[in-house]
């Protein structure tokens, strides 16, 4: 049994990557940290996972969560993760870290985010779709939640070299600002409306220029504005991609399903794809419509922010790093009215 940790664990992404890890076969869950919840139940922070855990939240230092731990999860605030991943690589303990501090190169991460960083490393960006060789690492970096359903949504037409202008507008839901209220996500503010946010400058934008240009560095006219919606969970992509030559439907249909062939957790349902589809999944569910008039092919994604976008992920990393199934205990249906 992998004997898994999370730094972290009192947030939704910690709850959600308790969630899934107490029904993995191959996982025993060690422990949850928490610095201000130490020594009560998890299960009185996270209620739906009552009778299932029965694990109190721990404070402990990195040496001992290093030797406790297979792998660990570190699930806390952007520029904060580089103070623990060193401490905890050691060799033998593999780490995921969730958070911004190791997706970017560090000149990139530096200026995004405004902090010097103090570990600058190099790590495999953790979207497995597109980043296999996380099977051989023992430290991986985990995706933002945009950039999972946008870079899904253009990477065939990009590995193609087929994209002129990519424009993304994505829509998230609640949970993507975090568990401490804001002012976007304060219900009266957010209900019955449709926020946009961060026009042309939001962080997730360097992660998807990051990706696509890796495979077209030729790309450069790249676009992203997101909107938080009065939704819990997922991302709804629309990508409208202005490509090189015309296309047909047919054409894009060979790209895309060859693209993907062999990767079980994007799929193809046909049509508009939907949010309630893919609620409580690991799946990026796509659907595309060609524009011949324009040039312009629109794709659709949608993932459920985070499980796609940050835990189920995780999870799909941890699988590939320790020689398991990339599926093993994330086959589950999402949970759809």
């Amino acid at each position: 049994m992998i004997k898994a940790g999370i730094i972290g664990a009192s947030g939704y992404t910690g709850g959600e990557l308790l969630r899934l890890l107490v029904s993995h076969p191959d996982v025993r869950l060690e422990l949850a940290t928490s610095r201000s919840l130490a020594g009560k139940p998890v299960a009185s922070t996270h209620r739906h996972l009552e009778s299932f855990l029965d694990l109190k939240y721990e404070n402990p230092g990195l040496e001992e969560i290093r030797e406790r731990c297979d792998v660990v999860f570190v699930a806390v605030p952007h520029g904060t993760a580089m103070d623990y991943v060193p401490k905890l690589l050691d060799g033998n303990t593999k780490v995921i870290d969730l958070s911004a501090d190791y997706r970017l190169d560090t000149p990139v991460f530096e200026k995004i985010y405004g902090i010097k960083h103090r570990d600058p490393r190099n790590a495999v960006y953790g979207l497995v779709e597109l980043h296999p060789e996380a099977a051989n690492e023992e430290f991986v970096s985990n995706p933002g939640c945009f950039p999972t359903g946008a870079n899904l949504a253009a990477a065939p037409l990009a590995a193609a070299g087929l994209i002129d202008i990519a424009v993304f507008d994505s829509k998230t839901g609640i949970s993507g600002a975090g568990i401490s209220p804001t002012e976007n996500s304060h219900y009266p503010n957010l209900a019955e409306n449709i926020i946009p946010y961060k026009l042309t400058a939001h962080r997730h934008r360097a992660e998807i220029v990051q990706e696509l240009t890796r495979l077209d560095a030729k790309l450069r006219n790249i676009n992203f504005t997101p909107h938080v919606i009065p939704s819990i969970r997922g991302i709804f992509t629309t990508a409208h991609l202005f490509t090189k030559e015309p296309l047909s439907t047919e054409d894009i249909r060979g790209i895309y399903e060859e693209f993907y062939r062999d990767k079980p957790f994007v799929r193809f349902p046909g049509g508009v794809p939907s949010l309630t589809a893919v609620r409580g999944s690991n799946f990026c569910d796509i659907g595309f419509e060609v524009d011949k008039e324009n040039n312009r092919v629109v794709v659709l994604s949608a993932i459920d922010n985070l499980v796609k976008g940050a835990s189920g992920q995780a999870i799909q990393n941890m699988n590939l790093m320790f020689g398991l199934a990339e599926t093993k205990g994330l086959w589950l249906p999402a949970a759809a009215p």
